[in-house]
């Protein structure tokens, strides 16, 4: 049986394929009618117009006046463009919802609010925070990162939020800790495709404390100046710039401390291709992709990638 992790989304068969030429050649022809009439042919589009991706995932957030968050200088430039906030909408992975990457036309069951973070473990003063609490708790402030997909794909984007290492020095972990667990949330009634048990669910990420009291490891709770969309992981996400993509766990209910290293979902399902530790590196290729150049969202322009997906001056005396 074919596994939704077999498919890189550069192996995603063309609508002109899969639809039959006949049945292709009905349908533009009827989304040019639908133009001449006023109607729009983006709106006709597989891809939705800005607006339909940007209004799926909107959701009422606690934050009001806490968006847009001051820029913390040292992350105001990534050495290339921000991404256009639709594209960046648009174009998205969360497994809970769809294996394409229309997240956002999936998402309109999901109930980011209200929302509560479970901090648990071998630490000295376990919490569960109230989200409207935790980002009030924290002061907010806007990042600039670049985003790096293991399926070489890649977006700039200005994340609101708080440092992680706040909130790991907040709950004082023990000594005998030593790596993270991030947990996202388990409500198939609200996300479909959870209702097959035949995954790992729930999604589930991890990092070393080294790398989570990282300057660069970031709790995000908005994006371009609002609270985050559903599809980004509203409300609350991890951000790992130096990594790729699926160790920034989305929707985070419990972070927990721990002396072991947890499973993780990715390397539960497929641990010779999304290894725990996953830092970008250009030189070893995914098993069946180069990871040698990424394809950036919107522009599609190709851009070598970057060891540690150019943060190495942050990050790289962690791998030493």
């Amino acid at each position: 049986m074919s596994q939704p992790w077999d498919l890189p989304e550069r192996a995603v068969t063309p609508p002109s394929v899969y639809l039959g030429r006949r049945r292709w050649l009905k349908w533009v022809l009827a989304a040019g009618a639908a133009a001449a009439a006023g109607a729009g042919l983006r709106r006709l589009l597989p891809g939705g117009t800005d607006e339909d991706v940007i209004k799926a995932g909107e959701v009422m957030l606690p934050g009001e006046g806490l968006y847009p968050a001051a820029p913390n200088p040292k992350f105001t430039d990534a050495g290339r463009p921000l991404t256009a906030e639709a594209e960046a909408a648009r174009y998205t992975n969360f497994y809970e919802f769809s294996i394409t990457k229309e997240v956002w036309r999936y998402v309109n069951t999901f109930r980011p609010h209200p929302w509560t973070v479970q901090v648990r473990g071998l630490v000295h003063r376990p919490r569960t925070f109230d989200f409207d609490e935790l980002v009030k708790m924290f002061p907010l402030e806007e990042r600039i990162y670049r985003h790096r997909c293991v399926e070489a794909w890649a977006m700039v984007v200005p994340w609101t939020g708080f440092p992680l290492g706040d909130l790991v020095k907040a709950v004082e972990p023990m000594t005998s800790a030593k790596y993270v667990r991030f947990a996202s949330f388990d409500r198939p009634e609200e996300a479909s495709r959870m209702s097959s048990r035949g995954y790992p669910w729930p999604y589930t990420e991890g990092l070393t404390i080294a790398e989570a009291t990282n300057e660069l490891a970031f709790l995000a709770t908005g994006l371009y100046g609002h609270p985050l969309l559903k599809q980004h992981g509203a409300p609350i996400r991890l951000v790992v710039p130096w990594k790729y993509g699926f160790k920034s766990a989305k929707s985070v209910v419990q972070i927990e401390f721990t002396q072991e290293r947890s499973a993780t979902f990715w390397n539960t399902v497929q641990p010779h291709e999304y290894d725990f530790e996953a830092n970008v590196n250009p030189s070893v290729p995914h098993p069946r992709w180069s990871q040698a150049t990424e394809r950036m969202l919107g522009t599609g322009e190709r851009r070598p990638t970057l060891p540690f997906n150019g943060y190495g001056p942050w990050v790289a005396d962690l791998y030493r």
